[in-house]
């Protein structure tokens, strides 16, 4: 999970904040030397952290606590400020051409993603509106021009090719021709890697550039390679000179050093990230949510978006008049849980959740299963649509079939059955509380103001 070692090391170092009025240099010293620690841990360059612990120092020494605030939920905030200063301060957006189309070029060592990520980056376009085209100009990675080739099917979306015989520059030329003719008003080029830089990489790059006139070009680095990735970027940026990061692979990455370090180091900023390995795991990059996740504070906005992008609300709707009715059934019972699988990994949902985040190294160290999911499908699947529709009927004689039907034990239909039950009393339980809540009765912790 990215960023977990950072972010136990750092809620670890802000409960150590103690006093009370003003901060003193003694409430600060231990505190800001784990968090020391754990930035250089996380592999942050030490410089950045050298100026991350000076600049928190300077703020919160002497500052008056206010009121409202403990010492602690003072320098929570002023972590915060700054972690989010550090990450970039505010989102920074793609580049639209005022007369389409947008060229983004995409570039990097050879390994980093850089096709993966063209596909995936032109799901996440098309999502919001765009219409790309992607461009196989990987002419020498054996296979590559295929993999594009394969990801665009995938995904439906058009992909420009002319083999591996013509020259980079010239495919790039001709895929803006093709892009007029198809309508797209963005164009994807993925450009072939090394696997170190050299200048015969870099004059193919800087041609494809004069040729072309990219409105964007990305640097893509893989985050598993923490400061190497910070130096590849400043080697990139002074070479062919770039306009922000993608950072893959984020997911993986326990430490974050290089998404923590690259924005200070090169000036260039990190606009999207790469959180696993589906095509729809890219996201754009908001530093303050970014900010917010690390110290535990959850993100709640990345996690309504989510919702939002997954669920069907004519859906959700129709299931909330059944609750009320009781006709909830294990039909909408396996659609509500697609519907969590659609948004990510269990721990990825958890880490979104203020105060949350601690609860997936739990399910860890418990060895939950998130294959539970597929067999309690395969269970349901099992059943014949009037026994999803009316568990009520399911008797021994058809747990015995329906287990035998997917392979499970009775003991495993038992156990689903009651769960559906346990599930069906608690969404009545909090549908009710949502409305004794809706009329004044009492106010749930986030609706007070």
């Amino acid at each position: 999970m990215a960023f977990e070692n950072l972010s136990e090391r750092l809620q670890n170092a802000i409960k150590m904040f103690r006093g009370s009025g003003k901060i003193t240099e003694d409430d600060l010293k231990a505190p800001l030397r784990e968090v020391r620690m754990a930035l250089l841990e996380a592999d942050v360059n030490f410089k950045v952290v050298k100026d991350f612990v000076t600049n928190i120092k300077e703020r919160a020494l002497g500052e008056t606590v206010q009121q409202s605030l403990t010492p602690g939920q003072q320098i929570i905030k002023i972590v915060n400020d700054e972690l989010t200063q550090l990450l970039g301060g505010t989102q920074s957006k793609l580049t639209v051409a005022d007369k389409p189309p947008t060229v983004i070029m995409l570039v990097g060592l050879q390994g980093a993603g850089k096709t993966t990520t063209a596909g995936k980056l032109g799901s996440l376009l098309r999502k919001k509106g765009k219409k790309p085209l992607l461009v196989a100009g990987d002419v020498y990675r054996p296979a590559a021009i295929k993999q594009l080739q394969v990801l665009g099917e995938q995904l439906s979306l058009p992909v420009f090719a002319l083999g591996d015989q013509v020259s980079p520059v010239e495919i790039a030329r001709k895929a803006m021709d093709k892009a007029f003719s198809l309508a797209c008003d963005t164009v994807i080029i993925d450009t072939a890697g090394r696997l170190h830089i050299n200048e015969e990489l870099m004059d193919e790059l800087r041609n494809i550039k004069a040729a072309v006139n990219p409105h964007e070009i990305l640097l893509v680095v893989d985050a598993m390679t923490g400061q190497d990735a910070v130096t590849v970027a400043e080697s990139f940026n002074g070479e062919l000179g770039i306009d922000g990061l993608i950072v893959t692979k984020l997911d993986g990455d326990a430490r974050g050093g290089a998404v923590l370090s690259v924005k200070a180091v090169t000036g260039r900023p990190v606009k999207f990230v790469g959180m696993g390995e589906k095509l729809d795991a890219l996201e754009p990059f908001h530093p303050d949510r970014m900010a917010s996740r690390i110290l535990g504070m959850g993100d709640i906005l990345s996690l309504i978006e989510k919702i939002q992008s997954t669920t069907d609300l004519a859906k959700a709707l129709e299931m909330e008049k059944k609750l009320r009715k009781d006709e909830f059934t294990l039909e909408q019972f396996l659609e509500q849980m697609q519907q969590v699988k659609k948004m990510g990994s269990l721990e990825t949902i958890l880490g979104l959740i203020p105060g949350m985040s601690g609860i997936s190294q739990k399910l860890k160290e418990a060895n939950v299963d998130e294959k539970e999911f597929d067999r309690v499908e395969a269970i349901i699947r099992s059943m014949t649509p009037k026994e999803r529709r009316h568990p009520d009927i399911i008797n021994g004689s058809r747990r015995k079939r329906i287990a035998a039907g997917c392979g499970m034990r009775v003991q495993d239909v038992n156990k689903l059955l009651k769960n559906f039950e346990e599930s069906k009393k608690m969404m009545k339980k909090m549908q009710g509380m949502a409305k004794f809540a809706s009329k004044g009765g009492f106010k749930m912790p986030f609706m007070n103001k």
